[in-house]
């Protein structure tokens, strides 16, 4: 994987990062609306939404259709930030590990996990 790919793919990760951006995505996805639809949902002045926006349309998330002087967004990746989104909601708890399973794991892996 090149260094380019790895950088699109954490500026996407920190574009779904900042919590009113998830929102912004999430609205997205139950259709296309404009600056003033998603001001009327989420608590934010017109000026911060469409900075939002912005990082999310640079990150390659969103995209607007020109409707006269008003621009309507919508998810440009449906798929990707659904799965994204789903996977946060399933709240997976966290996996502990015992010394024995790593011990383990390095045994049939037949590498080292630590340098001592």
């Amino acid at each position: 994987m090149t260094v380019d790919t790895v950088q699109k793919r954490a500026d996407l990760l920190k574009a779904l990062a900042h919590p009113t951006r998830l929102q912004i995505v999430m609205e997205l996805l139950k259709g296309t609306k404009c600056v003033t639809d998603i001001q009327e949902i989420l608590p934010a002045s017109q000026a911060n939404i469409s900075q939002h926006l912005t990082v999310l349309r640079n990150a390659g998330l969103v995209d607007f259709a020109q409707d006269g002087a008003q621009r309507c967004y919508y998810v440009s990746r449906p798929r990707l930030a659904s799965s994204v989104i789903e996977l946060l909601a399933e709240d997976e708890p966290a996996i502990r590990k015992a010394k024995a399973d790593l011990d383990r794991e390095k045994q049939s892996s037949g590498g080292a996990c630590c340098v001592r």
